[in-house]
């Protein structure tokens, strides 16, 4: 049953330290893997309001959108193309900090700035990515990887 988060403001390290035991109560006892993604994406936007929060998942040897919160994205990515597909070719997370110079930067939105990609692993296989975008540059750090991998570590298939 989903319930109303409670947004804090202040550093990150505080931000993440209140929304993960949240987002741990609103995944409890559900199973649907889509769901779950869905308020994942919700809650890590309306805790950060950044741009775009979303999953693309492996299908076909292809990256396709997922759940996700914010404008129309890109559909299909190929592996090993742009931040997304380099992160599932790499399977490691990606920061990028200005995304205008990442070379092979796959644009859906010419607002987006700068970027995080998170690779879901199972059996040493990725099969989805969490990708955020913010329309800041710098927004991304080695704080926001340790916490989103934390995160995404509770979604399973």
């Amino acid at each position: 049953m989903a319930k109303d988060l409670e947004i804090v403001s202040g550093n990150k390290v505080a931000q993440y330290e209140s929304l993960f035991p949240q987002i741990v109560g609103l995944l409890e006892g559900e199973d649907d893997l889509i769901a779950n993604m869905a308020n994942v994406c919700a809650a890590l936007k309306e805790q950060f309001k950044w741009f775009w929060v979303g999953f693309y998942i492996v299908k076909n040897k292809e990256l396709v959108l997922g759940p996700f919160q914010g404008p129309v994205a890109c559909t299909r990515i190929k592996i090993g193309k742009g931040v997304c597909g380099k992160a599932y070719e790499s399977k490691s997370t990606i920061i990028v900090a200005n995304v205008n110079v990442f070379p092979g930067h796959i644009s859906c939105s010419s607002l987006s700035q700068s970027e995080i990609v998170i690779p879901l692993i199972e059996n040493n296989q990725v099969w989805a990515v969490l990708d955020i975008d913010s329309e800041y540059l710098n927004q991304f750090n080695e704080t926001d990887q340790i916490w989103l991998e934390k995160i995404i570590s509770l979604i399973v298939r």
